[in-house]
């Protein structure tokens, strides 16, 4: 939500050429955002119905409130095209939007819910699948994170949608073996040549936090120092310190919450592997920072991650909530230090050849083209 995602890439943008405004759209229920130099962006809040009800209408009342700061945009500097994230509420603005002022426009979806059913039934769930149809049959292209997420999106359409995967870069001078320049206060971890294990993602169920804890809970008489480092914060934070009170491993669990890029870094720095066993992800750009900073990375089989990392290659797959496969998982990288280097300088190297930012940069500048043909882009 702090928008390195889209901040990152617009840098690697302009560095070939291609100029961008950035909108920040926030409900109005929401608390007003804090402005980050980290992702500097003109906000925009807009009138929202809270939940998932309110979403199936979010779009219109997006669309009235951008339209006066679009439109003067357009008159000051002509947009070539609009680029949105996710089709509700942000694509269906930008479809109105493309309508009214003759823009063509895209949408990149990053997650799964590719239709926005939030994976429930319903009147309400039909009407955000239907608002998001329309607009994936309106843009000059889709991008998606993954091919898993692709499939998903042609599985699930009417008819013909103008595709394409464009994975997520990284920043490979923040994400990196060594400490750089742009460092800032790190979370405090373990040494790397230790026994320290790094989770770094939202506190909900389908990230496998729980899971993790319960492999530690299993291999902890075989590894004595062994300690898990968690970042992120959410809703089952306070059930997931309760279950590692429950398995008497508390003392080795470090809940430090929600942390800054430059302190996620130096975390992956530090730690001995990254663990996310997620069973819901089109992509995962943690994975990607972690194989940046050379470090193993244990994802989950079936994920769009699945297809970055070549297991006991560059990476290790293992089923979704398996808690055996991960317990071997993680012991197999314990006791073999020299292997897992291996699969961390592998890792390291898979990024370099072709998931850093300049990678990302170059195939959305083709896709913008490809939707703005004979404009200035």
């Amino acid at each position: 939500m702090g928008g390195c995602f889209i901040k990152e890439p617009i840098d690697a943008l302009a560095r070939i050429g291609v100029a961008a405004t950035v909108i920040g759209v926030r409900p109005v229920y929401n608390r007003r955002p804090h402005p980050s130099p980290e992702a500097p962006a003109k906000w925009i809040r807009y009138p929202q119905l809270p939940g998932t009800v309110g979403l199936s209408s979010a779009g219109r009342f997006l669309y009235a409130r951008l339209f006066a700061e679009v439109s003067r945009a357009h008159r000051n500097r002509s947009i070539d095209v609009i680029h949105a994230h996710a089709a509700l509420p942000c694509g269906h603005a930008a479809f109105l939007l493309g309508q009214r002022l003759g823009i063509p426009y895209v949408v990149t979806v990053h997650g799964l819910d590719v239709f926005n059913t939030c994976f429930v039934g319903g009147a309400a769930a039909e009407w955000r699948r239907a608002t998001s149809i329309a607009v994936y049959r309106n843009a000059g292209r889709v991008v998606c994170v993954s091919r898993r997420v692709e499939r998903t999106l042609q599985n699930g359409m009417p008819g013909a949608v103008h595709s394409t995967v464009v994975h997520n870069g990284t920043d490979v001078e923040l994400f990196s073996p060594q400490p750089t320049d742009r460092g800032a206060a790190s979370v405090s971890a373990s040494n790397a040549l230790g026994q320290d294990i790094l989770v770094v993602g939202n506190l909900i169920p389908s990230k496998g936090q729980e899971i993790v804890l319960r492999a530690i809970h299993r291999i902890s008489d075989a590894f004595p120092q062994l300690q898990c480092r968690i970042v992120g914060e959410g809703p089952d934070r306070r059930r997931l310190e309760a279950l590692a009170n429950e398995l008497g491993i508390s003392q080795r669990i470090h809940f430090v919450g929600r942390q800054s890029r430059a302190a996620v870094a130096n975390a992956m720095r530090a730690c001995s592997m990254f663990v996310l066993p997620s069973s819901s992800e089109g992509l995962g750009c943690v994975y990607l920072e972690a194989m940046a900073c050379a470090k193993p990375v244990i994802a989950c089989r079936g994920q769009g991650i699945e297809e970055i990392i070549e297991h006991g290659k560059n990476g290790w797959l293992i089923t979704p909530d398996h808690l055996p496969e991960l317990e071997q998982a993680i012991s197999v990288l314990l006791n073999s230090p020299k292997q897992a280097g291996q699969i961390g300088i592998a890792a390291r190297q898979t990024i370099l050849n072709g998931a850093t930012l300049a990678h990302q940069a170059q195939s959305l500048a083709t896709v913008y083209r490809l939707c703005a043909p004979g404009r200035a882009l």
